[in-house]
């Protein structure tokens, strides 16, 4: 894909949802370095785990104006967040924290039609949305709710750009303190059941960025992953355990087992209905360990790396060797750890 980073760019004012968020900071930074005027939604705590209170916020956001609103209330969105005001584009980094459906829908469906509806008086505002490419085959709930928005905003005939990365470098950081103690990488099957191109929360904001100056990104569906080729969990173990310079040591965990796990959590569910969550969070733990964050080749049905596009600079191998001097700062998991 056409890189837009060196394109000569039109100042916008822009407006961006989930700013707290992974994701959503870096796109902010990136669209207030490129000198756009950009407004920043944020809930009055976010982060991971409620972490950042408003000053936290406004501390984390510098450069754009930051406005607190609840975003799961439609009028909050209208009056906090957009006040009735024009923009030339919108950004939404919407996403569920914990996965379980109910939350699912009324973050990654619910309020991004609410953002959609908002901000109706910027008709011509290009709407870049934020999903992810795991919904090219649809299992899960926020799966279907991110689909549904998905839909809803191609028919909404509002110019759009709606992209889908692979895994986030935060998504594969889970086991590196393990592997520094000493432990083994745990791993499904082989290993080699999976495989994606991840990319860095930097690298993706810049493309995000760039769909607002890149034409061929309007009105598309765009699937990205990071550079170099795709790797597998027990590559990815492999050089953990290199740059960690530990003894290889794997621990093997059969499908099965997740699959008794979401067993039983089903069953004790219709008991207890605050275990119905924990299976969502079980059946998401399989998908990830079984479907490669790829794209999927509608006629074969197979995950194709070659098709998957690359951007950035960024590579794990750099991530994993920061990580293990500095630690996880800003890569917490939070309510998204499996490990």
């Amino acid at each position: 894909m056409p890189d837009a980073s060196s394109a000569a760019r039109e100042r916008r004012r822009v407006l961006v949802a989930g700013a707290t968020g992974y994701i959503g900071k870096h796109v902010v930074a990136e669209l207030t370095r490129r000198g756009h005027d950009v407004v920043a939604l944020a809930r009055s705590r976010s982060g991971v785990s409620g972490a950042l209170d408003e000053a936290a916020a406004r501390r984390a956001l510098g450069g754009a104006e930051v406005r607190f609103c609840e975003i799961t209330d439609a009028r909050s969105i209208a009056q906090d967040g957009v006040r009735g005001e024009r923009f030339d584009a919108v950004v939404s980094c919407l996403a569920t924290r914990s996965g379980a459906p109910e939350d699912a829908w009324r973050i990654e469906h619910r309020a991004n039609l609410d953002l959609l509806e908002a901000t109706r008086q910027s008709a011509g505002a290009h709407f870049v949305l934020l999903s992810a490419i795991c919904v090219q085959k649809p299992r899960l709930a926020f799966q279907h709710a991110k689909l549904a928005f998905e839909t809803a905003l191609m028919e909404s005939k509002r110019t759009y750009s709606i992209v889908r990365p692979t895994a986030f470098f935060k998504s594969l950081s889970g086991q590196v303190a393990k592997v520094k103690r000493g432990k083994p990488f745990v791993m499904f099957g082989d290993g080699e059941l999976t495989a994606c191109k991840p990319i860095s929360e930097r690298d993706l904001a810049r493309f995000l960025a760039d769909c607002l100056d890149d034409p061929s990104r309007r009105n598309a569906v765009l699937p990205i992953g990071g550079p170099g080729a795709a790797i597998t969990p027990r590559e990815q173990g492999e050089l953990l355990f290199e740059l960690a310079r530990v003894a290889p040591r794997f621990r093997r965990v059969p499908v099965r087992v997740l699959d008794a796990v979401i067993a039983v959590l089903d069953a004790a569910g219709r008991v207890v209905p605050s275990l119905r969550d924990k299976a969502e969070l079980a059946r998401i733990g399989r998908y990830y360990a079984t479907e490669s964050m790829l794209v999927l080749d509608g006629a074969s049905g197979a995950y194709d790396a070659d098709a998957t596009p690359s951007t950035g600079t960024d590579t794990l191998r750099d991530f994993y060797a920061r990580v293990l001097r500095d630690g996880l700062a800003g890569q917490e998991l939070g309510e998204h750890a499996v490990f």
